[in-house]
């Protein structure tokens, strides 16, 4: 096959792995608890093939499930790719079809109007039903205990929306899955279809609305009683892409929405509220107390996405980029439009999470990756980060406003973590991190597990892999019990 190009997604830590592995009980330093009886899903990209056109942004590659399960103090791993029907067609040809991240007109003829999802941005269990997603696309589903890909999945011919958000909510106390796809009807299109499925996999509510302007909608939030949609401006351009340029870009002149509606309510009941030009990705969690509602985001003064360039030609401001979990409130009864704004730390990360058992809930502990400059990286031992620069995991005590990280060293980052509780009643918080750390300067992986509420003592056990696992982007744990 041809050789990867030398460019910083393709190299050093990033090389793609292409390994499905299965590893009986891991090398474990420490000791894991025996209260860990569940799996740890993950997924991230890692190519199949070099890209189409000789370049490409990180989150384009093919999607690779790894699957950690626990038991009795042990923990094996299993890892395979997600069989969408872009891996199968570009398997079959031995090279890739696809073009640009996002962009179909890029793509080879023989593949025009096909599925070009990549199934490598989250992996959420409902239903038990494993559904590996990607926004521009519809879940795929796989055996939770194989990881074999069973295929697309399209909640028995009733999801309507050529989309489907990476990010769906479960609700802990109905098992409903509230869930949305944006440009539900083709790129660039302004449709947003809104879904509430039943625990037991139906589709239940469907409302279709329309953004203020084409543009990325990662994440949203839903709270007991409502959901909101974050509208920033990562707009899209039919023109742009057509053109070979970045399908997204960022639009500093345009205000930010949020579009908050009933968890049951129609087009109707959307009411938009606006505040100046800023950016957000990720979602924490939201709750209201009553028509009182509540986002928390890590919210950054501008673009955080140097890949998606400016569309004024303005250069990247890595100072303006700097996000810190931030809370709006605003009053859906309220006559106004606006929404207020109060910064909930002063750690700068992204890759929020909590204890999701408090999930769209008022709640206390929250986590997330942490960029912290002023602990050393030795650059000469273990070369240049591209991406995120994550250092450190950070908890944040929202009610007093405390916060602690713990720093991975001199030469590792880290990837998004995961909450695990100690039990199903165990009090909020009460419960470990379970976090991949990357060792750049040997190019390995370890599976770091932390006691929540001790993050600066370190891990209590250290899980050292055989095999490496490229930066991933988001995953979720399942405890035996849910199986």
């Amino acid at each position: 096959m041809k050789a990867f190009p030398q460019q910083p997604t393709y190299t050093g830590f990033n090389e793609p792995s292409r390994v499905e592995a299965d590893v009986c009980d891991l090398e474990v330093e420490g000791e894991l608890p025996l209260d860990l009886n569940g799996t740890y899903y993950r997924v991230g990209p890692d190519p199949q093939y070099a890209p189409r056109l000789g370049s490409d942004i990180y989150f384009n590659g093919d999607g690779m499930v790894s699957m950690f399960r626990f038991k009795n103090g042990r923990v094996d791993l299993k890892s395979r790719y997600v069989r969408t029907d872009k891996f199968k067609l570009e398997q079959e040809a031995g090279h890739a079809l696809f073009g640009a991240y996002r962009n179909p007109w890029s793509d080879d003829p023989a593949v025009q109007g096909k599925n070009r999802g990549t199934a490598n941005t989250n992996i959420v269990f409902h239903n038990g039903q494993l559904l590996a997603l990607k926004e521009d696309s519809p879940p795929v589903a796989m055996d939770p205990d194989t990881l074999e890909t069973i295929g697309n999945w399209d909640f028995n011919g009733k999801l309507s929306s050529q989309t489907f958000t990476a990010h769906p909510k479960i609700d802990p106390q109905t098992g409903e899955m509230v869930c949305f796809g944006y440009s539900a009807t083709g790129v660039d299109t302004p449709d947003i279809a809104y879904y509430v499925v039943g625990p037991t996999g139906e589709i239940v509510h469907e409302v279709w609305i329309k953004s203020p302007y084409n543009c990325m909608i990662h994440d949203f939030g839903v709270t007991r009683d409502f959901v909101i949609f974050p509208i920033v401006p990562v707009v899209s351009s039919a023109e742009r892409a057509k053109a070979g340029r970045p399908t997204f870009g960022w639009d500093g002149t345009k205000d930010i929405y949020l579009g908050v509606m009933p968890r049951r309510g129609t087009a109707r009941d959307v009411r938009w509220f606006r505040a100046p030009n800023q950016f957000a990705s990720h979602v924490m969690n939201a709750f209201n107390e009553g028509s009182k509602v509540h986002i928390d985001m890590p919210r950054a003064e501008s673009n955080m996405f140097p890949f998606f360039p400016d569309i004024s030609g303005k250069p990247f401001d890595r100072e303006r980029a700097a996000a810190r979990v931030t809370r709006w409130t605003l009053d859906f009864n309220s006559k106004g439009d606006t929404f207020e704004a109060r910064q909930m730390t002063s750690l700068v990360g992204d890759f929020p999470r909590i204890d999701d058992r408090y999930a769209m809930e008022s709640y206390r502990h929250g986590y997330l990756c942490v960029s912290d400059l002023t602990k050393p990286y030795d650059a000469l031992r273990g070369g240049s980060i591209t991406g995120m620069f994550i250092n450190c995991l950070g908890h944040i005590d929202l009610a007093t406003g405390k916060h602690e990280e713990y720093f991975v060293g001199p030469t590792s980052t880290l990837q998004e973590p995961v909450f695990i509780p100690k039990s199903a009643t165990a009090a909020e918080g009460e419960g470990y991190l379970a976090v991949l750390a990357n060792r750049h300067e040997e190019l390995r992986s370890d599976l770091l597990i932390l006691d929540a509420q001790r993050l600066a003592d370190g891990p209590i056990a250290t899980v050292h892999l055989p095999v490496r696992l490229r930066q991933g982007l988001h995953g979720n744990w399942v405890p035996a019990t849910a199986a």
